[in-house]
């Protein structure tokens, strides 16, 4: 669990984040406070949040505590981040089948910073999609689970 990064406890504070920050990107990290992964991104996050205030606001979501979205972005495996601009979702293309989350956490403080840099510039020219600025070998691999399919 961060200490430095708010934390979003129900359905209603995460719309009212998602509607309401304008003109940054929204990092949503999905997971929980216990997990080992989820707290070595947490300190990623929590070092990088000063740095990118102009560019990007971060927030924890436990996974439990906000099931709709939960289920609604698919989230698998944690610790998983989904990133918003002006209320739309921003997708990244990393080389991966799912471009709608980064699942796993990021290897350094740069990669985390490259790809915010890239998606708050996309998000600028109006992309809805960007480029992984992030080495490949540096994405963490998973296979897709369709469930009831």
């Amino acid at each position: 669990m961060s200490l430095f990064l708010p934390k979003l406890t129900c359905k209603k504070d995460i719309d009212e984040v998602i509607k309401g920050v304008a003109e940054k990107v929204v990092v949503l990290r999905f997971g929980r406070d216990e997990d080992s992964v989820c707290l070595q991104l947490d300190e990623i996050l929590s070092k990088t949040a000063h740095d990118l205030s102009n560019m990007a606001s971060i927030y924890i979501v436990d996974v439990h505590k906000a099931p709709i979205y939960t289920r609604y972005f698919d989230i698998s495996y944690i610790p998983s981040t989904v990133f918003f601009f002006n209320g739309q979702h921003m997708k990244v293309d990393y080389g991966s089948p799912d471009h709608t989350k980064f699942v796993g956490s990021f290897k350094t403080k740069q990669d985390f910073i490259d790809l915010i840099e890239v998606i708050y510039r996309g998000a600028m020219r109006g992309k809805m999609i960007v480029q992984s600025p992030i080495d490949p070998q540096n994405i963490p691999k998973y296979d897709l689970l369709y469930h009831g399919i």
